[in-house]
């Protein structure tokens, strides 16, 4: 008797560990994850995390158009506050508690860094506009021409006193900590501050170079999500298992017609293209210039009879925004994919969680930073006059010469014309 229970208990324990075939429902589920995990169209929380995440996305956009309509600087000041917020984020992923409570003061070095580096940056962006803003006061603005000239000099110096600073505190037991720190803090301010600080000379060159890229990158954003959603069937990178190649293209397609349309709804408006020459919030009027102004094509034998249009206007700047809209598509999301890889290398599913759905602010500036880069370069290469212009001149004879010597350069400006008056009479 007891040799047959202990034969059943040896078969029962046997038949637990006997391999079960799988059926042909569970291969499927299985065929449509990608490492493990299931996309997005095979999720059953799929539809409590889109509602959260549109809950969010609504809000964020609401303040940003609020934001975009206050001016300026008012969006330079929301892009201090994103920097701030991305930096906090990064910093906190190599920290440790206990290394940290034996070097006190130490977290306040990667500030110093961080702050120095945001004044040399702007104080590069932003002298003409600084210099343009206290014109009217000669004292304030002998004050701050000093400053922009010597503030390389001034920028070196902060750097160099936080290097003192943090060989000074270096400590026995946690060299390879701090040094990691001090490795990590300058790969933050290379790779993420610089990069977004380009954002902030697009603003200025006129808010539709910043608002347009930005909003390409949500456009693709929210249509690759869309898309993935409802129709993603086929994993995209392994870095980012969510990411499907429907998505991928329907965001493309998306991001490119949009950037065509958007172009030409923010061509019109002078807010939006004029540039800023100062720090100032009042409003702007300007000359658009050609490329804001409307070519019209005729459509010719193309159009059919019936086809109330016979000739379609243009701006020239909507060309342009094609090639913003094929970066802001096919480029930028590698941004995406590089801060996944990020992520998975340090074991966290996002950067923060400030955002509800999102994650952190850094999540949702990857493709961003990269974006703001292309903007910035792809103006001044193909926008931007590359002749000397009287506003180049200006801007030089602002920021090099004191106010003595520009006061002797109208006079002898002055001079040269009433001579050339003399000759032409």
């Amino acid at each position: 008797m007891q040799r047959d229970t202990s034969s059943s208990d040896a078969s029962a324990s046997h038949t637990g560990r006997v391999r079960r075939r799988r059926q042909p429902s569970e291969a499927t589920v299985d065929g449509n994850r990608a490492n493990g995990q299931p996309l997005l169209v095979n999720d059953r929380n799929k539809y409590k995390s889109m509602l959260i995440r549109t809950y969010s996305t609504v809000w964020m956009i609401g303040g940003f158009a609020l934001i975009v309509y206050m001016g300026h600087l008012y969006i330079w000041a929301m892009v201090v506050v994103i920097q701030i917020y991305m930096a906090r984020e990064l910093f906190n992923l190599l920290r440790k508690s206990s290394e940290e409570k034996q070097l006190p003061g130490f977290r306040l070095l990667n500030w110093h860094f961080f702050f120095t580096a945001m004044l040399y940056t702007y104080g590069r962006f932003l002298s003409r506009q600084l210099v343009n803003t206290v014109t009217s006061d000669h004292l304030l603005y002998k004050v701050v021409s000093g400053l922009i000239k010597y503030q390389m000099f001034i920028c070196y110096f902060l750097y160099i006193a936080g290097f003192v600073w943090f060989i000074l505190t270096l400590k026995k037991k946690t060299y390879k900590y701090q040094f990691k720190q001090y490795a990590w803090t300058h790969m933050i301010l290379l790779t993420v501050f610089a990069q977004s600080s380009f954002t902030v000379a697009n603003i200025f060159e006129g808010i539709f170079w910043f608002l347009l890229p930005a909003s390409l990158i949500v456009i693709n954003d929210i249509f690759a999500y869309l898309f993935g959603f409802f129709l993603g069937r086929t994993p995209l990178i392994k870095l980012s298992p969510k990411k499907t190649w429907e998505g991928f293209i329907g965001a493309s397609v998306t991001t490119i017609i949009s950037a065509f349309l958007l172009a030409n709804v923010m061509g019109h408006y002078q807010w939006l293209t004029c540039p800023r020459k100062d720090l100032s919030t009042g409003w702007l009027y300007c000359d658009p210039g050609p490329m804001f102004k409307p070519e019209h094509y005729s459509l010719g034998e193309w159009a059919p009879h019936w086809f109330p249009w016979k000739e379609v206007a243009i701006m020239p700047v909507q060309w342009h925004a094609l090639a913003l809209g094929l970066f802001a598509s096919i480029i930028a999301p590698f941004g995406g994919f590089f801060a996944s890889g990020f992520k998975r290398a340090f074991k966290i599913k996002d950067f923060g969680d400030s955002i509800p759905g999102h994650g952190g602010i850094t999540d949702r500036m990857d493709c961003q930073m990269v974006m703001a880069v292309f903007a910035y370069i792809y103006h001044q290469s193909f926008i931007a006059p590359q002749n000397f212009s009287v506003e180049i001149i200006l801007d030089q004879i602002i920021r090099n010469l004191t106010y003595e010597e520009q006061k002797y350069l109208y006079k002898q400006l002055g001079e040269i014309f009433h001579e050339r008056q003399q000759m032409q009479s």
